[in-house]
């Protein structure tokens, strides 16, 4: 086996010398650490994502350094954050972004500087994976060290995906082994273990996230109004509902009955925001349709428009709705805080599908007026 051996001459003083005496240690000229490297299996198998993984002071960041340059990427803070990925296509850059977990609107509108550590950690991670050229292993060190853990989890699910639909190759090194299951490396290597180990994830159901779902108050809307990409207004009539995971504020989705004089009972989706930390789940889309079958079982029908080109084709593939056409995109009454109308066309969509499993103790959440989201009694619900 071979070794990156790390030697230095230790430079003596008074306490190099207490330390000498108090321990006992005989080496009083240099330090050395060895660190095993073994990673010719990997030649042997194609892959796409690959961990080291180990405590501090293991030798993480002296492995990966062996398959390339470990420079961070800067972004120019007085710059929206979209327009720092000016080596691809606009419509490229929100596709990657998107792609990464990294789907807000008004972030990408943002400077670098003003995102949250997590927003900062997905658009690095963009940026190093959008610039790789074909052939490039891309290297990542430290991974998810400076985020939450549910953060982390959204993270490596949203990377999994797209790494592996772009054939592209990765290696991370990261102390956290909460990641795995949500990451799914084809190998992990451990330089305790000193060996390349492969892994078989992929045949393995990805692990089950549990959500809360409950009414809330319209004030709720203050945490997520930021981050939806119309408007922060919203009517005082919705009907609002509040997500969250471990806890932790996650998603938010409104509803407003349709005035209509053919269909009646009817009510559409206002507003839906899922934090920029946890998208990448999908907590919107699975969430939104649970909530439609909620409308539908309580003898409602339930419309939702959408410009966002990755939901409209998610709806039109997905039997469960009926595509009603597509209008001009546009808030009620033909303005947008006196702005003109976007080209961008809405396409709006009835919800069509069954209910069995939806029980009466579901509809709860439609039923329960809550004076606050934190005091509010949890209907818990699995996802996936």
């Amino acid at each position: 086996m071979r070794y990156i051996e790390k030697t230095n001459e230790i430079l003596n003083d008074k306490y190099t010398e207490y330390v000498y005496e108090a321990f006992d240690i005989q080496n009083k000229e240099k330090t050395t650490v060895k660190i095993p490297i073994n990673f010719e299996e990997c030649k042997y198998f194609d892959w796409n994502i690959g961990v080291i993984y180990g405590g501090s002071g293991t030798g993480k960041t002296t492995l990966l350094k062996e398959f390339g340059d470990l420079s961070e990427e800067h972004f120019d803070e007085n710059k929206p954050l979209i327009s720092n990925f000016d080596f691809l296509e606009p419509k490229d850059a929100t596709f990657l972004l998107s792609a990464i977990g990294l789907a807000s609107v008004p972030t990408w509108l943002r400077p670098f500087k003003v995102l949250s550590n997590g927003e900062q950690y997905r658009a690095e991670l963009a940026y190093k994976v959008g610039k790789a050229k074909p052939g490039d292993v891309i290297l990542v060190d430290e991974y998810t060290s400076v985020v939450d853990r549910d953060v982390a989890k959204a993270m490596s699910n949203a990377l999994q995906k797209y790494i592996r639909r772009e054939n592209k190759k990765i290696i991370l090194s990261s102390c956290h082994f909460d990641i795995m299951e949500w990451l799914r490396p084809d190998w992990t290597y451990s330089p305790l273990k000193g060996r390349v180990e492969k892994h078989d994830y992929l045949r393995q159901p990805r692990p089950k996230i549990e959500l809360q779902i409950f009414r809330c108050r319209y004030e709720t809307w203050d945490i997520f109004k930021q981050y939806h990409y119309i408007s922060e207004d919203l009517n005082k009539a919705a009907k609002c509902f509040c997500v969250t995971w471990n806890d932790k504020p996650t998603a938010f989705f409104a509803f407003l009955p349709m005035p209509s004089g053919t269909v009646q009972n009817a009510f559409r989706g206002s507003r839906s925001v899922v934090l920029p930390d946890y998208q990448g789940l999908g907590i919107g889309y699975s969430i939104s349709k649970y909530l439609h079958k909620l409308y539908k079982k309580d003898g409602k029908n339930i419309y939702v428009k959408s410009v966002n080109p990755a939901l409209v084709n998610k709806r039109k593939s997905d039997t469960d709705y009926h595509f009603n056409g597509k209008t001009q995109s546009h808030e009620e009454g033909g303005k947008l805080k006196g702005r003109k109308l976007r080209d961008t066309p809405a396409y709006s969509f009835k919800f069509i599908g069954g209910v069995s499993d939806i029980t009466e103790e579901d509809l709860n959440v439609l039923r329960f007026n809550a004076d606050a989201w934190k005091d509010v009694s949890q209907n818990q619900m699995q996802l996936f």
